[in-house]
């Protein structure tokens, strides 16, 4: 029986693509993918079949992947981004385990981590902020209580929010709430890394009209945090890594 590959395609540029993400791509029978997300450069040229699951179930999904299995055939089911963020890889490997079919996830690079190399920053800064958090607000689907937006806000740290832009006015009202203030920067990222891409800078008070001028109302991320003061002010710490009067193992005072 063969195997199945989970692969993280990356944000949008078809060069973000791992190499072994690519080569088994290549390599593959049939690749399954997200038609609305995926960015059509990378199917091209490839010898496998396609299929779109857009608006495929999870349940006729797993019976055309048992039924490429059962022939021989080497499977790809390619997913956006990064597996490890909202990419529905675990109800999956669930069925392929019942199944006894096996299988390995590939990572991508996250679109989290191409927006914050878009705006060509760190999302952590000495003293400032280290720690992120990557999130979502409650929509159709819920969220544990202890994860509400407005919890997390409270850490005043770096945090990119995911699948939220529809409901900008909510998102920036619980940021409010978690103890940001209204000119705290937000940065929204519409399609990182495509040639669609859009970038919206504000604060926490004008990003939500920023935003519904520009149209954004999906495949958008949304930056929140000091460290995006970075683009326009620099920055007033440094890492005592490459300091000249900090010494580790590696290098002696």
């Amino acid at each position: 029986m063969s195997k199945v590959y989970f692969i993280g395609a990356g944000p949008g540029d078809p060069d973000l693509i791992t190499l072994k993400g690519k080569r088994l791509l290549d390599e593959a029978d049939l690749v399954i993918y997200t038609g609305s997300l995926i960015n059509p450069l990378l199917l091209t040229s490839l010898k496998a079949s396609l299929c779109d699951s857009k608006d495929m179930t999870l349940e006729a999904i797993i019976r055309l992947i048992i039924k490429a299995t059962n022939e021989g055939k080497k499977v790809v089911r390619l997913h956006t981004g990064d597996t490890s963020f909202y990419s529905a890889i675990n109800e999956q490997i669930a069925y392929l385990r019942k199944e006894g079919i096996d299988y390995e996830v590939i990572p991508g690079v996250s679109s989290a981590l191409a927006g914050s190399a878009v705006l060509g920053i760190e999302l952590t800064i000495p003293e400032l902020c280290q720690t992120v958090i990557f999130t979502r607000l409650e929509g159709k689907t819920t969220v544990p209580e202890k994860e509400r937006l407005r919890e997390l806000a409270k850490h005043n740290c770096t945090m990119v929010i995911f699948l939220s832009i529809s409901m900008i006015d909510k998102v920036c009202e619980e940021l409010i709430q978690g103890g940001f203030n209204n000119e705290t920067p937000v940065v929204v990222i519409e399609k990182a890394t495509w040639k669609e891409q859009r970038i919206i800078k504000g604060t926490i008070n004008s990003i939500s009209s920023l935003v519904k001028d520009a149209g954004i109302t999906k495949t958008a991320l949304i930056y929140v945090g000091d460290v995006l003061k970075a683009t326009t002010e620099g920055i007033q710490k440094k890492s005592r890594l490459y300091d000249k009067d900090f010494s580790h193992c590696y290098r002696k005072k």
